[in-house]
Order: C-alpha cells, then structure tokens, then sequence
C-alpha cells in the first residue's frame, strides 16, 4: 500500500483553514508563502494522485499579493471542474469537447470566492460527476493519497485527495449522489452535503426537476467546515432556512440517534456494519440515545433515483452539441455516461412518475426526523475499491450495479434534501478510512456540527502523516 503526503515544514504546516488564518492575522506568515507552499505541495503530489485538471498558479500568485476581503483572505483551494471561475474552462470531467475560459464567475464561484479563499485552479472529477469513481479514459484514475492502488471516490474527487494529502486546507465539492461525502469517506476527512438551496448554485443545479446536487467544501477538521458555512452565510443567506450561525463547540442537548446498517436494497458489508455499530455504541457512551431502525425509503427509491440519474445522463448527451458547441463529439464519451443515456432513452415515458415518488421522500424524512434527531449509517457500504473496480470504460450495466452495492446510503439525502456528514470515525481492516455519515432534518446542519464536533474530540480523527510514519 503506498501512501503520499505532502505536509512539511513550510508555511502551511499541519495547520487547517482556520489555523492559518490565525496564523496570517499574527503575522507569522504572509499570504504569498501560504499560496506558494500550497503551490509547491501540490506540483510534489500531482504525478502521483493525477488531482488537478486546470492550473492556475500565475493568477494564484498575483492574488496573493493583493489578496480580496473575507474571513479565509489569502487561503488556497481548489475548486471542482464542474462550475464556473472567470478566466477558466469548465470542462465537467469529460473529453466530449472543449471548453474555453469562461467570462466570468457562477453563482457558486461569486460566494465560494467572496469569503476570501484563493483559487490554485480546479479539480478533477468523474465524467459529468455520474460515477462515485474518477478513471479518466485517457488522462488515468484519482488516487486515494492513502493508498495510490484504490480509487479516491467522486466525483470530488481531485478536491478530496489533495485536501487530504495536505496540499490545501480545504477545497470546493459538490454532491447529486454523495460526491462530497463519497470522497470524504475515502480520504478521511470532514464532508458535509448542506441542506437544498442553503448555499448559491450554478443554473444548471438549480434547473434540476428534483434538486439533487448541493455544495460544498471537503476538509481535515470540523472547524473548517463549520467555518465556511458561517462565512458562506454572510455572503448568501438561504431565507426559506435556519440560521447555521458560529458553531464553535458540541451541544449540551442529548439526541435521539436512528442507527442505519441497510440502505435502500442493499446492506453494509459484515465489516462496515460492525464499525457503525461501534460508532454507534461511542455515541451511546456519551449519553445519546441509540436505537438501530430500518433506514426510511420511498418503495422503488432505488429504482427511481437511478431512473432519475440516468435522466440526466440522457438530457446531458441529447443536448451536448446545443449546449457545447461545435467541437461536441458524443463519442469521446466514456461507456458509463453512454450506457446510463442509453437506459433512460428506453425509459423516458417512466420519469414522470419517478420524478413525482422521488419528491414524496421529502415527507417520509420529515417524519423520520420528528422521532430522531440525527441518523447514523455508514457513508459507503463497503471498503475502497481498488483502482480499475468502477473503471468507466467496462461494461455499464457492470459498473452500475458495482456502484449501486457500495453507494447504498447517499443518495436518499439528495433527495430528501437534508443535510448529511461523513466523518472520519472508522478505520478498516485493510488500514483505510472508512467514513460514518450522520443526518438530520432540513435546515439542522447546526445539529449535525455541534455533534461531529463532539465526535471529533472524543474520537480524534487519524492522521495520513501518522500513518505513514512521518
């Protein structure tokens, strides 16, 4: 197993986003250093995790020497290839066609950029983020920087691994499936799914029949996140929510825990369900009360979101050439997006009333979550797959029902809208991070922070430097 890191003795350290903020405003580091060690940490790694799909370093530097207003001025990230950033193509993981720079910045990028953060470039990602594993055909596999032979989930893919190899302190993620919590899980770090419409979206996200795709940030701590959605929030206020607020420490309140080891038609394997059951007996230890339930699921959900998911694949190929211009080429399409295209072409006359089921889990959660505050469950099902296991280029049908045994839990919170977690709370027994996802009701991130937050310093999370031993 060959692990990679890039923490050393430079500007950023071990620290998180909030570490160097601190660190910037007692001066003991400028924010040229800051994006110019970020800069040399991920050109030291790239060869190796294949991370970054657009670079921009050049403008990178020149921000960092007039950095813009906000709480993380001056920190670097990344973010995902599947927004837009002015001056910067938007190329969605594929090779279908070529983008050119984009003009100006997504709703997305206008609030992600507005808390300060400096962009090193964007980050790879599946093909249209339809496969929870990025295997470019021709530019080769995102690898877990805690193993380079397995996968680093997706499709935030090239955002996790590079957070998680210590490149940046944080990076920008999105979610239609478990892409932010996916990832998070793989990589051992911190990745909450918000709640639908609680941050800015591009159109196309915000366009969706059901609105599945929310976004956000992967990260090393608790803090950062909940600090980025307190930034966030000044930037965009989601009225229709619940202030999230400063969230700085665990809550008092003890909570109502449902305990999830199925998901909708498929199990946790005998290993990831045992450590959920430990997960959930450390919660128990701290005076929560614990009950093992029977995940909540609309009949046919399984079903329906993967009619759904391959809707999406078929709209995105039935409107590539109108969308992308002249250089569309539907055949430069990996196998998986094609295959999903192909089976929601068969089924189109069925996605209406997919649609109308899919809309109704938004009442089954709400009633979930009137008995129990917060679910628990296993973010994947199973242990990482090794590079070439979700391959896109193989058979689809193949692929689907891979992905379908180990993406068995997120997809429900894309659906019902809620707010999901995955932390790093478990370690497998083949030595890599296996993350536990937490959930609650719409508009209860708070909930969900104050708890991790408490995880968090009961269970500390595992370090990739420790592991590798230096």
């Amino acid at each position: 197993m060959t692990r990679v890191h890039a923490f050393t003795d430079d500007a950023l350290g071990d620290l998180d986003a909030v570490g160097i903020v601190t660190a910037l405003h007692a001066r003991r580091v400028s924010v040229p250093e800051v994006v110019e060690a970020a800069i040399a940490r991920t050109t030291s790694v790239e060869d190796r995790l294949n991370a970054v799909a657009y670079v921009a370093y050049d403008r990178a530097r020149a921000e960092a020497r007039h950095p813009r207003g906000g709480y993380f001025a001056g920190v670097p990230t990344f973010v995902k290839d599947n927004v837009d950033v002015a001056n910067m193509p938007t190329q969605h993981g594929t090779d279908a066609w070529v983008d050119a720079p984009r003009r100006r910045d997504g709703d997305l990028a206008r609030m992600l950029l507005a808390t300060g953060v400096v962009p090193l470039g964007k980050t790879r990602l599946s093909e249209y983020g339809l496969s929870a594993s990025a295997e470019h055909p021709r530019l080769g596999p995102v690898r877990s920087p805690w193993s380079t032979e397995h996968i680093a989930g997706a499709s935030s893919a090239g955002s996790a691994a590079l957070v998680a190899a210590g490149a940046v302190p944080l990076a920008h993620g999105n979610d239609g499936g478990g892409s932010i919590r996916i990832p998070a899980s793989v990589n051992g770090l911190v990745g909450l799914k918000p709640t639908r419409g609680r941050l800015a979206q591009d159109r196309l996200t915000r366009e969706m029949p059901v609105r599945i795709v929310a976004d956000g940030v992967l990260t090393r701590t608790v803090r950062d996140t909940a600090a980025f959605l307190r930034e966030a929030e000044k930037v965009y206020r989601a009225l229709h929510l619940p202030p999230i607020g400063d969230v700085q420490g665990p809550g008092r309140r003890r909570l109502r825990v449902g305990v999830h080891t199925a998901g909708p038609g498929r199990s946790a394997t005998p290993e990831v369900a045992k450590l959920t059951l430990e997960t959930a007996a450390l919660l128990a230890d701290l005076g929560h009360q614990v009950e093992e339930v029977a995940m909540p699921a609309t009949p046919g959900f399984r079903d329906d979101f993967l009619l759904y998911w391959s809707f999406l694949a078929t709209m995105l190929v039935s409107t590539g050439r109108r969308t992308n211009g002249p250089t569309w080429d539907p055949t430069r399409l990996d196998a998986l997006t094609l295959g999903l295209a192909r089976r929601g072409r068969r089924q189109l006359h069925r996605v209406p009333g997919a649609i109308r089921r899919l809309k109704r889990a938004r009442r089954v959660s709400a009633a979930f979550h009137e008995r129990y505050d917060v679910a628990l469950m296993p973010t994947v099902a199973g242990p990482t797959p090794l590079v070439g296991y979700l391959d896109p280029t193989q058979d689809a049908e193949l692929v689907l029902d891979r992905l379908e045994d180990w993406v068995a839990f997120t997809p429900w919170h894309n659906v019902t809208g809620d707010p999901a977690l995955s932390l790093p709370l478990a370690t497998a027994a083949d030595g890599l991070p296996q993350g536990m996802m937490l959930a609650a009701g719409a508009g209860r991130e708070g909930t969900l922070l104050e708890l991790a937050l408490e995880l968090e310093r009961a269970a500390p999370f595992a370090s990739i430097q420790a592991a590798i031993g230096g």
